[in-house]
């Protein structure tokens, strides 16, 4: 074999090639070791695959679905060149009724495009768009090997691990960010024994070249000098990039950051006033003074006064979630939110925030009711005495641990209390309950008259 990567010799007989393979397959499924003449690079996937606990009967499960997938994918940097690459492979895979995909650096498919009956036909695996096929989760696989092993590759026949994908050729090349280096994904064609050729796997590899000349051209969606990003949840000091530099901001600094990147127009120093201290004893000159050693850690130019704003645009965490859920997308808003807002807190406006936000994550995960979101919620620690969650968990996921934590927790609820203290589990907002911190003033207004942020 002159390329490794290429699946069959020149000359080679595809039909009996394949016939090959398949009794290769079945002894490796049978015995576990891999005959002659599969590829090094195919038997260490089938190997990997093994490993990974990859059935050779299994099949892909859709990760990401309607809103969810709509917003990853547009939130994802291979978006930006996906109209070269629908012009680059766009027509060869018409006409050649094959298909193109992109899948993203974990082996999910964000994008199945071509021909309409190879497209259905496809359907039928579940290679659609938001379904997992890296390699860990569906065997070997031309996307999913091709970012496994960050290398180009062609998938022949009975070479995937899965059988009912061994009617299928693939030839996929990973995609990499053109700064950093690292596996942005990779672009694959899909169809019949036809691509079992030198010159797809070749194709497919151009085209992730000029994919990342493309990239690179473009740049970043926003010059990082100007913008700032601030990270805020399930930390008590938020961390902020600032012009190239990360740094960890003081507890109120987090605070006035967390306000201020919400409101780009500004507050006036009597409204942050208000959303930041609950103690009428405490003077705008100590507000002032905050404020100045803010500047101080950003650095000139980018916090002025009359009103107090930033003079750059800030995106955040809690923004991103809030975006999400807007949407609909759930799933990505879960995978952003690592725990409640600057949870030690007690600024009035970032502790209605920080309700507000978890409250809105929590009601659509109830309504979603998808058992794995509501099982990484209940686990986590915000979530691990929450009520109605564990209920919703229970009535979807029934294992006898849950069982068991949910009586537990309708004991503790049920218990009179030993010590005249309210139960620390309440129906309707279990979880959220912010057991160290005072309740905040209702919105808009706070102790003395002042209006709120």
């Amino acid at each position: 074999m002159t390329d490794p990567w290429v699946a069959l010799e020149p000359g080679a007989d595809p039909v009996e090639h394949a016939r090959i393979l398949r009794r290769a397959h079945e002894t490796f499924t049978e015995a576990g070791t891999v005959p002659r003449p599969v590829r090094a690079v195919v038997a260490d996937s089938w190997r990997r695959s093994a490993r990974a606990g990859v059935g050779p009967d299994g099949g892909a499960d859709v990760e990401l679905a309607d809103g969810d997938l709509g917003v990853y994918r547009a939130e994802h940097p291979l978006s930006r060149v996906m109209p070269l690459c629908r012009e680059l492979m766009g027509s060869f895979a018409l006409d050649g009724e094959h298909l193109l995909a992109v899948c993203d650096a974990h082996g999910r498919l964000l994008w199945v495009e071509g021909h309409p009956a190879t497209r259905r036909q496809a359907g039928r695996m579940n290679f659609v768009p938001g379904a997992r096929w890296a390699e860990s989760a569906m065997g070997t696989n031309a996307p999913g090997t091709a970012v496994a092993v960050d290398r180009p590759v062609q998938v022949f026949a009975a070479e995937h691990f899965v059988r009912r994908v061994q009617s299928w050729t693939c030839a996929a090349a990973p995609v990499h960010d053109p700064r950093t280096g690292r596996v942005l994904g990779a672009v694959d064609i899909t169809g019949g024994d036809g691509l079992a050729h030198p010159h797809s796997l070749a194709f497919v590899q151009a085209v992730a070249r000029a994919a990342e000349s493309q990239l690179a051209l473009l740049g970043p969606g926003r010059p990082a000098e100007e913008t700032l990003e601030l990270t805020a949840l399930g930390r008590d000091e938020a961390t902020l990039l600032v012009r190239g530099r990360r740094i960890r901001l003081s507890r109120r600094h987090s605070e006035i950051l967390v306000l201020l990147a919400r409101r780009p127009e500004g507050l006036t120093g009597d409204e942050l006033l208000c959303a930041l201290y609950d103690d009428e004893s405490v003077t705008p000159v100590t507000l002032r003074a905050e404020l100045a050693r803010l500047r101080g850690v950003l650095g000139p130019g980018l916090l002025v006064s009359r009103p107090y704003r930033l003079t750059v645009p800030a995106d955040s965490d809690v923004a991103v979630v809030e975006r999400r859920l807007e949407s609909g997308a759930v799933t990505a808003a879960v995978s952003v939110y690592a725990g409640p807002l600057l949870p030690a807190s007690r600024a009035p406006a970032v502790v209605r925030l920080r309700h507000r936000l978890a409250d809105g994550l929590r009601s659509a995960l109830l309504t979603r009711r998808d058992p794995d979101l509501l099982s990484d919620w209940a686990h986590a620690p915000w979530g691990e005495d929450d009520l109605d969650v564990w209920r919703a968990l229970a009535a979807v996921r029934p294992t006898a641990m849950v069982r068991a934590r949910l009586a537990a927790l309708d004991a503790e609820l049920a218990a009179p209390p030993s010590d005249g203290h309210v139960p620390s589990v309440l129906p309707g907002r279990q979880g959220l309950t912010d057991r160290n911190t005072r309740p905040a003033p209702g919105p808009g207004r706070r102790a003395g008259g002042r209006p709120g942020a």
